[in-house]
């Protein structure tokens, strides 16, 4: 994973620190065993955390705490607790603050591939001091950079990294060398929700549910606090050791308070009307993108499927929604997508109105209320 090649920080973070020579970092030999160490977050060091400098990543929360109920251990070991993380601007000891340091690769135990993107890789470690179990996403500058893309990983980092909720993937911290920035993320143990929809082809009614009021509930959070993730859909879903869903890209999000945007990003198929139309556009965006995945995940198939993407484009600027006939699914959730799926966002059901539909009453797992 060490490169030579000499490319320039990327604009808009600290150049002035680099990790000496090239790294010689051991590779896990089974990810099994190593998965069979604690999933808690690693202990302090010193990430450099997203609008803050030499901040311990254990400092870096809000109300989430790290437990072993949280991160139980694959294979039936017994979990490690782990780091119960204070309050964003919490001071640590000195004795604390001596030992503490910045984050560099070689502090990791690299294993298998958990997935490949356009800029980078992502990765299962092992923080070595601590045995915790994590996910690293490796992302290379140069191709950040000539995607022009640097605005919306510093973007990602601001928001995900301050972020605490049971169904939103946590960002522990990020750091860099001459030719990469790797952040260190929450392992989802379960992996792609994508892959799992694939091998199902689809959901029935009670798992669906629950994961709709999983994203309803999460995205509730976010709205409160003024992000918008414009971007829900199967691929940026992940599942936790206990099937539980959680939000893990938040590339296109925008913190947007008191504010509307005009900008058209996501994926066709999810995208509502208002931002084909480029109009402006609010959270109400991300109700419609949970109607499509209610639909997808009843039926196996987006709801404005066609044979290309002009085609899908008329059918989502009609809202030209059609429930197969030989597909039985309830009238209870045709009505919630119905009620999902408006052309105009003001009548698009609130979030918080999600959880008391009858449909999601009778099958979501009670956990979500």
């Amino acid at each position: 994973m060490t490169s030579k090649e000499n490319v320039a920080p990327m604009q808009g973070i600290d150049s002035s620190w680099t990790p000496p020579g090239a790294h010689k970092v051991r590779l896990v030999q089974n990810a099994g065993s190593a998965m069979q160490k604690s999933m808690a977050p690693p202990p302090p060091r010193q990430p450099l955390q997203a609008g803050t400098t030499n901040t311990p990543l254990s400092s870096v929360s809000g109300s989430g705490r790290v437990d072993a109920k949280q991160h139980a251990a694959v294979g039936g070991m017994q979990v490690k607790a782990g780091a119960k993380p204070q309050a964003a601007a919490a001071h640590t000891s000195p004795s604390e603050s001596a030992k503490t340091r910045r984050w560099q690769l070689e502090d990791f135990d690299i294993g298998r591939p958990l997935g490949r993107g356009k800029f980078g890789n992502v990765y299962l470690a092992r923080e070595r001091q601590s045995g915790y179990i994590v996910a690293l996403k490796v992302l290379f500058k140069n191709q950040l950079q000539h995607n022009n893309v640097e605005h919306q990983l510093r973007r990602e980092i601001e928001i995900q990294s301050h972020l605490r909720h049971p169904n939103i993937l946590r960002m522990y911290g990020y750091f860099y060398d001459e030719t990469r920035v790797y952040l260190i993320l929450e392992f989802a143990a379960r992996g792609e929700l994508y892959k799992e929809l694939q091998k199902c082809r689809y959901f029935d009614e009670k798992r669906t549910a629950t994961y709709i009021a999983s994203l309803s509930r999460a995205l509730v959070y976010c709205h409160a606090k003024h992000v918008i993730h414009r971007d829900i859909k199967p691929e940026n879903l992940l599942l936790g050791l206990h099937g539980e869903l959680k939000i893990a890209d938040f590339g296109w999000s925008v913190h947007a308070p008191n504010s509307r945007r005009k900008t058209m990003c996501g994926t066709l198929d999810y995208l509502p009307p208002e931002m084909l139309e480029g109009r402006d556009h609010d959270s109400k965006v991300d109700v419609w993108s949970l109607g499509v995945l209610c639909y997808e995940f009843l039926f196996g198939d987006a709801p404005f499927m066609a044979a290309g993407h002009n085609e899908t484009y008329k059918r989502i600027l009609k809202v030209d929604l059609k429930f197969p006939a030989h597909h039985q699914v309830s009238e209870g959730a045709k009505d919630l997508i119905r009620k999902l799926l408006m052309k105009d966002p003001k009548e698009r059901m609130p979030l918080n109105e999600i959880f008391s539909h009858p449909w999601i009453q009778q099958n979501a797992n009670k956990s979500c209320f």
